[in-house]
C-alpha cells in the first residue's frame, strides 16, 4: 500500500515504514489496534491489514482500554450486527468503559424493544419529508459559507467549512437559535473525549462540566417546547420537541443522565460522520488528483463520490458490543461480558468485499456498500441527512471554486472512536 492509500503525505513516508515494520514483527497476541496516537499519525492501517489476513477475530488481553476482541473484516462485523443477541449494545457502543458516577444511557446503548421505541420517536426530524424541506434552507447556507471563505489565503477547512456547516445543520434540527450553534461541536467533542475513546482534548471533570451544560442548556429548550404545546400551538418535528411529546422518551426531562446521553447521541451522530467526511473528501482529492478532475468532467458523479468519501474516510472507527452468552465467531470462542469491538474502519478497506480499497474512486461501483454507517438496527438514523450535506457541499463547491488546494498536512485527532481531522490547511481559488 503507498503512502498516498494510507491516506498521508511522502513526508510521513518513514513513519508508515516503521508502523510496518512494527506491525508485522509483533508478536500477533501481542497487536493492540487502539492505540489513539496510532489514528492520530496515520500509522494503524498496517495493523488493520495483518489482523484481516491472519486474525479477523482477535484477542488483545491488555490495552488501555482493558481486553477486548477486534472484528476487523465484512462479513464478520455483519454477523455480529444481525445478531444484537449475544451481542449486545447495552452498556456502550464504545471501546472505553464510562467513569461509573457518569453513566449516561442512549438508546444506540440499549437492544429492542426500548431502543426501538426511542429511535422512532425521533426518527420524523430526518424523514425523507422532512429532508426536503430542509434541501433548500442547507443550499443557502452552505452557499454563503463558501461565499465568504478567503480566496488565495491559508485557512482551516475544519473550522471554516465542515464545522460550521455541521454545527448549523444540527441547530435546525434541534430548532434551537442559531447564535447557539457555535455551542454543538463543543459539546460533541466533550462527549468523544476523555479515556473511553483516548482523545484528551478535555479532562473528565472538564467533559462532565461540558455536558451538565448542555443538559440545562436542552432542558430549558423542552420546557420551552411545552409551554408553547400548552398555549395550543402545534408540535414541531425537531428532535427536542419529538422528544418532549413522545411517550417513549418523555420521562428524559426528569431523568438528566439518560437525557444527557441521548443529546450526545443526537449531537454526535450529525456532527462527527458529517464534519470528518467533508474534511476527509477535501484531503482525498487532493490525494488523488486524477479523482478530482473525473469529477469536474461530470459533476453527475458527486451522489457516488459521497459513499465514496464516507467509506474512504469512515468517520467513526469502531462500534463495540457486549457479549450476553457465549458464542463463536470465525472459528474463536467468545465469552459472556467480553467486549468486542466492530472495526468499521478496517471493513472498509476488506479486499474480499471491496475492490481496491485501499484507493479512493468516485465512480467507484456499488459505493455504497460500507459499513460507515453500521448495519441492520443500529444503521446510522441521520444517515441520509448526512448524504444530503455532503452532495450539497459539492455541488456548491464546484460551482465556485476552480481549485481547492491542500496547503499543508492535516494534523488529525488522537481518538480510537472519531476518525477525524482538527486541521485541515487549504487554499481556494475562484472562477
Amino acid at each position: 500500500m503507498t503512502i498516498q492509500q494510507q491516506g498521508l503525505s511522502p513526508a510521513n513516508q518513514d513513519a508508515l515504514s516503521a508502523a510496518y515494520e512494527e506491525a508485522y514483527a509483533l508478536p500477533l497476541e501481542a497487536i493492540d489496534v487502539s492505540v489513539p496516537d496510532r489514528f492520530a499519525a496515520g500509522t494503524h492501517w498496517p495493523f488493520f491489514e495483518r489482523l484481516r489476513k491472519e486474525a479477523p477475530v482477535h484477542y488483545c488481553a491488555d490495552s488501555a482500554f482493558g481486553p477486548y476482541w477486534s472484528v476487523v473484516t465484512y462479513k464478520e462485523i455483519i454477523e455480529v450486527e444481525t445478531k444484537p443477541f449475544p451481542f449486545s449494545s447495552d452498556p456502550q457502543v464504545i471501546i472505553g468503559d464510562m467513569e461509573e458516577d457518569f453513566q449516561t444511557p442512549m438508546f444506540i446503548c440499549m437492544d429492542p424493544p426500548k431502543h426501538d421505541e426511542q429511535r422512532k420517536a425521533v426518527a420524523p426530524a430526518v424523514s425523507p419529508k422532512n429532508l426536503q424541506k430542509l434541501e433548500p434552507i442547507i443550499r443557502e447556507r452552505v452557499g454563503k459559507l463558501l461565499d465568504d471563505l478567503p480566496e488565495n489565503e491559508d485557512f482551516n477547512w475544519v473550522d471554516k467549512v465542515s464545522i460550521e456547516l455541521t454545527a448549523q445543520m444540527l441547530a435546525t434540527l434541534f430548532n434551537m437559535p442559531m447564535e447557539d450553534c457555535y455551542k454543538l461541536p463543543i459539546w460533541s467533542d466533550a462527549a468523544t473525549s476523555a479515556g473511553t475513546t483516548g482523545d484528551d482534548v478535555y479532562t473528565e471533570e472538564e467533559k462532565q462540566a461540558h455536558l451538565l451544560e448542555c443538559f440545562e442548556y436542552f432542558a430549558a429548550l423542552w420546557d420551552e417546547r411545552l409551554a408553547a404545546t400548552a398555549r395550543g400551538e402545534e408540535p414541531g418535528d425537531d428532535f427536542v420537541s419529538l422528544m418532549a411529546h413522545s411517550d417513549a422518551m418523555s420521562h428524559l426531562r426528569h431523568n438528566p443522565m439518560e437525557f444527557i446521553g441521548t443529546l450526545m447521541l443526537l449531537i454526535v451522530g450529525g456532527n462527527d460522520t458529517t464534519r470528518n467526511s467533508l474534511s476527509g473528501g477535501a484531503y482525498a482529492l487532493n490525494l488523488f488528483p486524477d479523482e478530482f478532475r473525473k469529477l469536474r468532467a461530470d459533476p453527475g458523479l458527486i451522489p457516488n463520490m459521497v459513499q465514496e468519501i464516507i467509506r474512504w474516510q469512515t468517520p467513526l472507527s469502531h462500534m463495540r458490543r457486549t457479549l450476553k452468552a457465549d458464542a463463536t465467531l470465525a472459528g474463536q470462542t467468545l465469552r459472556e461480558g467480553e467486549k468486542v469491538v466492530m472495526w468499521y474502519i478496517s471493513a472498509n478497506r476488506d479486499a474480499t468485499m471491496i475492490e481496491e480499497a485501499d484507493l479512493f474512486r468516485v465512480d467507484r461501483a456499488q459505493a455504497r456498500n460500507h459499513l460507515s454507517f453500521g448495519f441492520g438496527i443500529h444503521r446510522c438514523m441521520g444517515a441520509r441527512m448526512g448524504e444530503m450535506q455532503l452532495r450539497i457541499a459539492w455541488e456548491e463547491i464546484l460551482k465556485r471554486f476552480k481549485s481547492v488546494q491542500l496547503a499543508g498536512e492535516p494534523t488529525r485527532v488522537s481518538s480510537s472512536f472519531v476518525h477525524g481531522y482538527s486541521d485541515v490547511p487549504m487554499r481556494v481559488k475562484r472562477f
